[in-house]
């Protein structure tokens, strides 16, 4: 086990950071989703690799059809929207714990990347958006010469 020093300012930046992510999101997702704003946030994983970068958003219940990937000034965005597509009526239903409507999510890209190469896959509920790596960026053995 590993022993931290404690640190007061730390704690205060952590604070800090919770309360305004808690100011930045929406309410409640069916006054978000009149107002335009995301109703609900995807789970994303972002692993870097030697050639590229992999984002991976779970998305499950949301269709291909409903989900947009652009990039645009070295940001990328998701956006999409989870339907509640059930013909019973939510008056049967005793909870309702599952996040339903618009969502978005921005990533700002590092500029050693390739924007033109991105590609984006969806299966099994999860996207997967392959991110690679600029050529000029990647790393070089030079040899000595002597």
């Amino acid at each position: 086990m590993t022993l931290v020093r404690w640190n007061p300012y730390r704690e205060l930046m952590n604070m800090h950071e919770q309360l305004s992510r808690l100011f930045e999101e929406p309410a409640g997702a069916t006054s978000s989703a009149d107002m335009g704003y995301a109703g609900w946030f995807p789970a994303v994983d972002l692993r870097e690799e030697e050639k590229r970068f992999v984002l991976e958003a779970d998305l499950p219940g949301v269709k291909k059809e409903d989900i947009q990937v652009e990039v645009e000034n070295n940001v990328l965005t998701l956006r999409g929207e989870r339907r509640f597509e059930n013909e019973t009526k939510k008056e049967n239903y005793h909870r309702i714990e599952r996040a339903y409507g618009k969502f978005v999510r921005s990533f700002t890209l590092p500029s050693r990347v390739d924007a033109s190469q991105i590609n984006a896959t969806h299966n099994g509920g999860i996207l997967e958006i392959v991110i690679p790596k600029a050529k000029e960026s990647l790393p070089k053995r030079i040899e000595i010469k002597g």
